[in-house]
């Protein structure tokens, strides 16, 4: 049986966006065993889900198997799970699609290794419990959002002085209220940690000008920020593992069927 993956993302202009999409693609289809893997975009430009779908199909696959690439359950995964499925529905398919991101402990992992590589690379000897960490989500007017973003918050708590959240726009707070929050709280160090898949517009321009024009403004210079998540080994990991899950289910269904 022929097996496709394929990657449903938001969607950027951004090229670093496309150029990480095809990595974890390739690393997807040598490690899952996938005959096909590919990405598409919800919106902003194509490819879009139809065309990806399509190309699934003209790639002679048997199943397919769709990956919202979210963070977080919000109005974009549900968007593209709706359009998912109206497409295989008409077209009566035989497609599956997994779980997002969410509610994971390898996303709790990520987080550490990406303060740890910091820590490491800018020589910041404070140990954890020293250190005042404060995640940059992207914000959505979809409160589950806020809640799987919240998750990961408290997960990380006990392993640092102080754990906090803010967004760059759609909730509150906002990055400037964020690190505001963070000064007041006397901290030896801040480690900003950006809550973004990709390098994409935001993570370019958007969150460092807002984080600038913060840090200006309340004078605290003893400040790091981490890469964001990116291309990760954990990341294809996660995402093999919430592929299988909804295959075996699958499987399990036509079993007993």
């Amino acid at each position: 049986m022929k097996k496709a993956l394929l990657i449903i993302d938001r969607g950027s202009r951004e090229p670093e966006v496309r150029e990480e999409l095809e990595i974890i693609c390739s690393i997807v289809k040598a490690k899952g065993g996938y005959h096909y893997t590919d990405y598409c975009f919800l919106e902003v430009l194509p490819p879009f889900i139809e065309e990806g779908i399509k190309k699934c199909q003209d790639d002679g696959v048997d199943v397919i198997t769709v990956m919202p690439y979210f963070l977080y359950p919000g109005t974009k995964l549900k968007d593209s799970v709706r359009q998912s499925a109206i497409i295989s529905k008409i077209q009566k398919l035989n497609l599956v699609i997994a779980k997002p991101l969410s509610y994971h402990p390898m996303m709790t992992e990520l987080v550490i290794d990406r303060i740890n590589s910091l820590k490491k690379e800018k020589d910041i000897r404070y140990s954890d419990l020293e250190c005042d960490i404060l995640l940059i989500g992207h914000g959505s007017s979809d409160k589950n959002a806020r809640i799987a973003f919240e998750y990961t918050i408290n997960s990380l708590r006990p392993f640092y002085r102080t754990v906090k959240f803010c967004f760059l726009e759609l909730d509150k707070p906002n990055i400037q209220d964020g690190i505001k929050n963070m000064v007041e709280n006397k901290p030896k160090v801040i480690i900003l940690m950006p809550y973004f898949l990709h390098k994409g517009a935001h993570m370019k321009r958007d969150v460092i000008i807002d984080v600038n024009e913060a840090l200006k403004k309340y004078q605290f210079k003893n400040v790091f920020m981490t890469s964001h998540l990116g291309v990760d080994q954990k990341l294809v990991d996660l995402l093999i593992e919430r592929a299988r899950e909804v295959e075996e289910k699958r499987q399990l269904i036509h079993t007993q069927t």
